[in-house]
């Protein structure tokens, strides 16, 4: 029940202490959780294209199972959720598409929820261990949710930031000041 907020804390922890080390990257919460995310969501997704024959994480069947009845394609669904979820990632990396990202997966963890709303009321297993409860599905999907929000209003690095200023890094050198 708890793994998937350990694959969300763990990693953000841990990118937190390389930020208290020195690796500016991670050098604040946010950018630790959001970093976090990324990891969480590249583990999330494979289990929507693993085979059944694995054990050791919940499959692509398991997933296809807890899509409501009023979805349709559900094994395809799972796997275009797979790739989104992979592409959610990778957008968080770069700062350049994590506003995007963040919307985005913001808005796929939204369309998600009825899905994870169905598994908890229909008791539907993930991996052979018994359903997630309700109560602990729907806050965990909407503190997915704020963390995506979160990345999607991150403000851009200090060089975006002079980029789009017109600034030349180390000068003080302005487009309007070349005129």
């Amino acid at each position: 029940m708890f793994t998937t907020i350990l694959l969300l804390l763990g990693p953000a922890l841990g990118f937190r202490l390389l930020g208290a080390l020195g690796i500016s990257r991670f050098a604040s919460w946010r950018a630790s959780a959001i970093h976090g995310l990324a990891i969480m969501l590249v583990a999330t997704a494979a289990a929507h294209f693993v085979p059944s024959s694995v054990t050791v994480m919940p499959s692509h069947d398991d997933l296809a199972a807890m899509v409501p009845p009023f979805v349709p394609f559900p094994r395809a669904m799972v796997y275009v959720t797979g790739v989104l979820e992979l592409l959610g990632a990778a957008g968080l990396v770069r700062a350049t598409t994590r506003s995007a990202a963040g919307i985005g997966l913001a808005a796929l963890f939204v369309l998600m929820l009825p899905a994870n709303i169905y598994a908890a009321i229909e008791d539907i297993p993930l991996d052979g261990n018994p359903a997630t409860p309700l109560w602990f599905r729907v806050p965990e999907q909407l503190l997915f949710i704020a963390i995506a929000l979160w990345a999607a209003t991150a403000t851009h690095s200090t060089s975006s930031r002079r980029l789009l200023a017109g600034t030349r890094p180390g000068t003080r050198d302005t487009v309007a000041t070349r005129r």
